[in-house]
């Protein structure tokens, strides 16, 4: 099937599959005209792919996800650590977007929100200090 297809299929971008081979991730063959031909087994790589990238893995933990799926040999061990490691990284993304948060609502809540110049949360963002030099 042609590139548009596989994209319809895979719930991806022509773009990111062309990436993708250009990156060796897929192989798809090539017709007699030139074209990419994208088999079953390709379109079954980039949904895996799709999903992959979806729970967060990098493109580098991707390549070695498709390597433990395709190994007959592997130990489910290697692939649950791997997924893992990456809780232990939404865990931490978590964490600095709580961080985040409370501190936006700290400084929302300092804020007064009226027709005043002053505002607390652009001098928290100047370190204190306001933009001219001086404090205000």
């Amino acid at each position: 099937m042609n590139i548009g297809e596989a994209a319809a299929l895979a719930s991806l971008p022509p773009k990111t599959i062309r990436y993708y081979e250009e990156i060796d991730l897929i192989h798809p063959a090539r017709a007699g005209n030139g074209y990419r031909d994208y088999s079953e087994t390709d379109i079954h790589r980039l949904q895996f792919l799709q999903r992959a990238r979806s729970l967060g893995f990098t493109i580098e933990e991707c390549r070695m996800l498709l390597s433990l799926y395709e190994d007959e040999h592997r130990a489910s061990a290697d692939v649950r650590a791997v997924a893992m490691e990456k809780i232990g990284e939404v865990d931490r993304k978590i964490a600095e977007l709580r961080s985040m948060k409370a501190t936006l609502t700290r400084l929302v809540e300092s804020c007064h929100g009226d027709a005043r110049p002053d505002c607390p949360i652009l001098e928290d963002l100047a370190g204190g200090a306001s933009l001219c030099g001086g404090h205000r």
